[in-house]
């Protein structure tokens, strides 16, 4: 199936004195868009902490003909992992858990799981982190292949009734393997120290202090839906976009793939990412800011980063690629490269 999603692209970058870069950048966007058929899209580029330039293209819903705006709400997929990460490191700075814990200590129910390489608690915080845990990919592998399935697990007794027949598929922390089960471990984790779900300690503790108040988890508050993008597929035979679920509940899963938020919101959340303002420091240290950013593990060639000499390695919910001259952040699809103004 070829991917017709709503496509999102929110890039910092260094943009040229000499010439128009910006008209050359939106040109070649909205050509491309055309050209791929890709149902609407939106683009801004963000310098300083402010918005600095926007376009758009397309549709938020095809059926309606509404246009793509910057009101559109998207999903936005596994860029979660970047909230959980950052409530972990909460956590932690707090001195409530140790990176180095291992997880079966405050998830006791992964006792189930089966380790041929030794005991369940060589598993910690850290692996789960950079997907070096050992878990499989998939949070559900059976079923999903009908419209009156759910999304994915609803309960989290669901995912405990999977871990007998779980199993760890290499030796923790000796390899990258990308695992949605981990990350939902981690909001379990989340959830046990803060007495709150996760959706409540993300708005609290992320969300209310960086002024991301159009942004939310799962099904839309009534007010937001009109604003809110469907979702596409094409297949090859080329016979027109097909619409996905919309508006959907994403269960247990939510700490991996559950936000929704419209680009103004996530220009917030880039801004305090790269480290800025400096009371930022209230919401997490940058010095632990940084430590996410810090390569763990070497990565699968091309994950992260791209091109013959682009070396990958998984940090803690993010990858760090590195060419040898210079260090992009690029957190995973819709987010296609986040330079960092860092490290030059």
């Amino acid at each position: 199936m070829l991917r017709a999603l709503s496509a999102i692209f929110l890039t910092t970058l260094a943009l040229q004195s000499s010439g128009d870069p910006w008209a050359r950048i939106a040109s070649l966007y909205h050509q491309r868009l055309q050209e791929t058929g890709i149902a609407g899209s939106s683009l801004i580029v963000v310098r300083d902490g402010s918005v600095v330039h926007k376009a758009f293209e397309g549709y938020q819903d095809l059926a309606a003909k509404r246009p793509v705006d910057e009101d559109t709400i998207y999903h936005w997929a596994s860029i979660t992992k970047t909230f959980t990460g950052v409530a972990i490191l909460q956590l932690r700075d707090r001195g409530l858990i140790a990176l180095d814990d291992p997880v079966v200590k405050y998830v006791p129910e992964l006792r189930q799981v089966h380790n041929p390489y030794g005991d369940i608690s060589q598993v910690t915080i850290r692996h789960l982190m950079s997907h070096s845990g050992g878990f499989r990919a998939g949070t559900w592998p059976w079923g999903g292949d009908e419209p009156w399935h759910p999304f994915e697990p609803t309960r989290w007794e669901q995912v405990v009734a999977m871990l007998p027949y779980t199993q760890i598929l290499f030796k923790p922390g000796t390899q990258y393997r990308y695992s949605n089960p981990g990350v939902i471990f981690l909001g379990r984790i989340i959830e046990l120290f803060s007495g709150d779900d996760y959706e409540v300690y993300i708005n609290k503790n992320l969300f209310m202090p960086l002024g991301m108040t159009r942004s939310f988890f799962d099904r839309s508050p009534y007010h937001l839906l009109p604003h809110r993008s469907h979702s596409y597929t094409r297949s090859d035979t080329d016979s027109g976009p097909q619409e996905q679920r919309f508006d959907f509940d994403t269960g247990i899963t939510v700490s991996n793939g559950g936000l929704n938020a419209p680009l103004g919101d996530m220009a917030k959340w880039l801004t305090f990412l790269m480290g800025g303002p400096a009371d930022n420091d209230a919401i997490l240290q940058r010095s632990s800011l940084d430590e996410m950013f810090t390569p763990q593990i070497r990565a699968k060639d091309g994950e992260g980063g791209s091109g013959p000499t682009t070396v990958s390695a998984a940090d803690m919910t993010v990858f760090t690629a590195t060419d040898g001259t210079s260090t992009d952040t690029a957190i995973a699809s819709p987010f296609r490269s986040m330079i960092d103004p860092r490290v030059g």
